[in-house]
């Protein structure tokens, strides 16, 4: 069997980001989008993440997902590497809760833009539909399962509204 070349790379700067990035990987294996999760530090191993970011596109990466906590440097390192689309999951790993991540990620000088998702969990959930928007602009199979994936969270919604309603009448 061939595998599939990954278009989303995901990287970390520290492995201790992966219970927050593990949403991203969900979304993306809903999607059937492929991709691959590496730990590269902004400034523990820069050599390296240079090197990733340097080979990304070539090897068919076509967007970047970066999560990083603290200074939250990965993916304005990223960003200044690379002209692959980045988007910035701020982790909360520090006594601020992600709002230091946050305003690093989000607050990138002009001409090196990195698109910013919420802090934690639901940002890196959010990063992995962002990823999957930016290639169904030209992949109609993404597309596809994009829309699908989204009347999925509309059929969602919908029973719970019916749930919630039987409950108030139940109690009633």
């Amino acid at each position: 069997m061939r595998k599939t070349r990954p278009r989303v790379g995901i990287v970390m700067g520290s492995d201790t980001d992966l219970e927050v990035l593990l949403e991203t990987i969900k979304v993306l294996d809903e999607l059937g989008i492929p991709h691959e999760v590496v730990v590269a530090s902004a400034h523990r191993t820069p050599d390296q993440t240079r090197r990733y970011a340097a080979r990304a596109e070539r090897r068919g990466i076509r967007v970047l997902i970066a999560g990083a906590g603290g200074a939250a440097a990965l993916p304005g390192f990223l960003a200044s590497l690379t002209s692959l689309p980045i988007i910035g999951v701020p982790i909360n790993s520090t006594p601020l809760n992600g709002l230091d991540s946050l305003l690093s990620i989000a607050q990138m000088p002009r001409g090196v833009p990195v698109a910013t998702v919420a802090v934690g969990k639901w940002g890196a959930a959010n990063a992995g539909i962002l990823a999957a928007q930016i290639l169904a602009l030209s992949d109609a199979g993404v597309r596809k399962r994009l829309a699908a994936f989204r009347k999925g969270m509309a059929a969602e919604v919908a029973q719970r509204s019916r749930r919630v309603a039987a409950e108030l009448r139940r109690k009633r």
